[in-house]
């Protein structure tokens, strides 16, 4: 049984926490008191079936709380999961919160072993063993989806851990895998600019899926071509699959946009085109999707839903806001069904929480994605949303 602090209660440092805690003494370090509170009642502050039942079900040695020196203290393991936001400013992530942790941690704590799971730009692990003098900072990307965090830790497709030092890597990595509950989970240690690079060119990489599959669907409408036909007919191939290939508005939430762009920043002074294509993709398809809803000559339009996809509470940079601003900006009248909002206007549009009202209210909705809820006014609906899944 090993002390381990994690810092950062979102859904990467809490389904952490929640697998961790099964095996080991779990501290939860958190600024914000309210979800300080909740975690301790055993109620998930953030949507995740698993996460939600762990908490509540589960016997976890696991306590949350604000004071750094106390949850630190006497940790074998700090796990650094804190947001690290694309900045357009700076061109790349702001890590200002992690080397902040990092700092704390070498004073608190000057024996753990301090693994970060943030999104990194590429060099940072290496230029903060350099800039405090410490060997004991290492990076573990995760690879979890929002809404399915714990089950992702739980049944993880992968673990990989970057670090110089082998033996300290391999056992955070089984730390990570005993705890799951996958025996056979594929352990892959390389060194830490590597794994940097993994988690980037991996998120890309979906973008990129994404992306080809949007434009094959912006062809088939310009050319009245039937979309399902066709990805039906491309993802029969083996080496295709049949994965990512639904059509929406554009990739976004909180990891691939930023990820993305931290890539291309990345790329600067690096012969390449096909990463800022992605980019640009993701830009280009909205502006399709915006003139093909102005081309109805909608009066008054409603947004179904904010956030990406069902069984998360997350909108932060939703394709479908990126299509709202566009609408608005040519002067449509928008309002916005979304549950999870709490304000009563959205971008200066009014949020409506009656659905039947909402659905009355407007000659055409706009939905990224169906759910049953708006069934019964297909006749009105427009989406992009062709095999009904996230």
């Amino acid at each position: 049984m090993k002390n381990i602090c994690i810092v950062g209660a979102g859904y990467v440092g809490l389904s952490l926490a929640c697998l961790l805690s099964q095996k080991n003494t779990v501290k939860l370090l958190e600024l914000n008191d309210e979800k300080i509170k909740l975690i301790n009642n055993k109620i998930s502050p953030i949507k995740d079936t698993e996460i939600t039942d762990f908490l509540r079900n589960k016997k976890l040695n696991l306590v949350a709380g604000n004071n750094s020196s106390d949850l630190m203290k006497n940790a074998d393991y700090i796990i650094i999961a804190t947001p690290t936001n694309y900045d357009p400013v700076l061109n790349h992530f702001d890590v200002s919160s992690v080397e902040t942790v990092i700092k704390d941690s070498l004073q608190v704590a000057p024996n753990a072993e301090i693994f970060i799971k943030s999104t990194l730009p590429v060099g940072f692990t290496i230029d903060a063993q350099k800039k405090f003098n410490s060997k004991k900072i290492h990076f573990s990307p995760e690879f979890l989806r929002e809404g399915h965090a714990l089950k992702d830790n739980l049944y993880p497709s992968r673990i990989i851990v970057g670090s110089f030092n082998k033996k300290v890597a391999t056992e955070f990595a089984l730390l990570l895998r005993d705890s799951s509950y996958r025996e056979d989970t594929q352990v892959l240690i390389v060194n830490p600019t590597e794994a940097e690079c993994i988690k980037l060119f991996a998120n890309t990489y979906l973008a990129l899926r994404i992306s080809f599959f949007n434009e094959l669907d912006t062809y088939a409408c310009r050319n009245k071509l039937n979309t399902k036909d066709i990805i039906n007919g491309v993802c029969l191939d083996p080496r295709i699959g049949d994965f990512y290939n639904n059509p929406s508005f554009g990739y976004g939430g909180y990891c691939l946009p930023k990820d993305t762009k931290q890539l291309m920043a990345n790329f600067d002074k690096v012969p390449s085109c096909l990463i800022q294509a992605i980019v640009n993709s993701n830009r280009i398809r909205k502006d399709f999707i915006a003139e093909e809803i102005l081309k109805l000559n909608p009066k008054k339009i409603g947004i179904y839903r904010l956030i990406m996809k069902s069984g998360s509470d997350n909108f932060r940079e939703s394709a479908i806001q990126g299509i709202m601003k566009r609408l608005k900006a040519k002067g449509i009248e928008v309002i916005v069904y979304e549950p999870e909002l709490k304000d009563d206007f959205f971008f200066n549009s009014l949020v409506e929480r009656d659905l039947v009202k909402f659905k009355k209210e407007c000659d055409l909705i706009v939905a990224n994605r169906i759910d049953h809820h708006i069934h019964d006014v297909t006749y009105k609906l427009y989406t992009r949303d062709i095999f009904l899944n996230n």
